[in-house]
């Protein structure tokens, strides 16, 4: 019997850049992408956490954080000619900002 582990958050856009990408996804930018959109996920998840503490500063910052690394993503995507994987980020670029506007960040 297998157990479901919880799925990291950026595990959505990964998906769907493994299937747009296929063999793009060896070339180093590309490489460099994934690893950005893991971290934006990982500075969400942290947001949330100090959101749960209330430390409000500490939730801006990382919200900043995730916003700069999906933008370096969509541009490495941009480099290594995955344009349309790319596109999948304004959504989570869209989210971060709703949630920087909802934590009162800018």
């Amino acid at each position: 019997m297998t157990t479901l582990r919880r799925l990291p958050l950026g595990w959505p856009v990964a998906a769907a850049l493994l299937l747009l990408a296929g063999p793009a996804l060896a070339q180093p930018a590309c490489i460099g992408a994934q690893r950005k959109i893991d971290e934006a996920g990982a500075l969400r998840f942290q947001a949330r956490q100090d959101a749960r503490l209330g430390d409000r500063d500490r939730v801006c910052d990382n919200l900043g954080d995730a916003e700069d690394r999906y933008e370096d993503a969509r541009d490495r995507l941009d480099e290594c000619g995955l344009r349309v994987a790319s596109i999948d980020l304004k959504s989570a670029l869209r989210s971060v900002r709703q949630e920087k506007r909802f934590f009162r960040c800018d």
